[in-house]
């Protein structure tokens, strides 16, 4: 499992810069120079980040991968996230499409080439009239980050990893992939982190190193921890990813408390030590 340290990076919104100077100036305190990268500000704010690749390439810093979302999520409570997430809602369908063409442009001159998303809830039946909207939108999607060289993935939790490896057997498009997140199999209470990956391992492509624990109250969220201190049972966890020969990226993920920093350094700490002692 020693080969996976030298892959071991840093998800850049956890870390919520107002410019690329702060990524470099958190990236040194954690002690990683890899990154994935929120795309979302290079659209939104080109006079700021455009100036990013030059800062990056002057310390070191290595792209592995990036993200986007899609306008108008509402995380507020599960029902809120359920209406509004990913690419479900008809109402932000034709901007989300729109932005995507943009992202996929961003994508091709940073050489990015994963790039992972939440999809939104998808349908368990293919006989519900979402299903084969929600084909149809994911399929069109990723025709136009094939047409890049770029795998797009679709972050885990939001169902089951059995109802997404259906959906993935349905869409069957190449360039369609997985971004596993173990803590979101917990905060959304949708199956074992360990069971759940060997279930999708064949797309997986991409790993957010982030814990939870599962709620006490049916119907709420989980609560995001710092790496360690959840949840998630690691050993087993980057055992199952040798099992299924995982070559992907990897990407600390934070997205609560106000000392993230420190939270990823020490989850760094911890994964290190796990990974210098596994014997494989």
């Amino acid at each position: 499992m020693k080969q996976y340290l030298p892959r071991l990076a840093v998800c850049s919104w956890s870390l919520q810069p107002t410019c690329p100077a702060d990524l470099v100036r958190d990236l040194k305190a954690i002690g990683l120079n890899k990154l994935q990268l929120d795309l979302d500000p290079f659209r939104i704010d080109p006079k700021v980040w455009d100036a990013a690749p030059a800062l990056f390439a002057e310390n070191g810093i290595t792209l592995v991968a990036g993200m986007f979302r899609s306008v108008g999520e509402d995380y507020s409570t599960l029902d809120t996230i359920r209406i509004t997430g990913g690419v479900v809602p008809d109402s932000t369908w034709a901007e989300n499409w729109k932005n995507a063409q943009i992202t996929v442009k961003n994508a091709a001159r940073l050489g990015v080439k994963f790039i992972d998303f939440h999809a939104g809830f998808l349908p368990h039946d293919s006989r519900d009239p979402d299903f084969a909207k929600l084909i149809g939108r994911i399929r069109q999607l990723a025709r136009l980050y094939a047409d890049h060289g770029i795998t797009l993935g679709c972050e885990t939790g939001q169902e089951t990893a059995d109802a997404l490896k259906a959906f993935l057997e349905h869409l069957n498009e190449p360039n369609v992939a997985v971004n596993f997140d173990p803590a979101n199999m917990l905060l959304y209470n949708k199956g074992d982190p360990v069971a759940s990956l060997r279930v999708v391992g064949r797309w997986v492509k991409g790993v957010h190193l982030k814990d939870a624990a599962v709620t006490k109250t049916p119907g709420t969220w989980g609560e995001e921890l710092a790496v360690g201190t959840g949840q998630v049972n690691w050993p087993a966890f980057f055992q199952a990813l040798d099992d299924i020969k995982f070559d992907g990226t990897f990407g600390f993920e934070r997205e609560a408390n106000n000392q993230r920093v420190a939270d990823i350094r020490a989850g760094l700490q911890v994964i290190t030590k796990l990974l210098k002692e596994a014997k494989s």
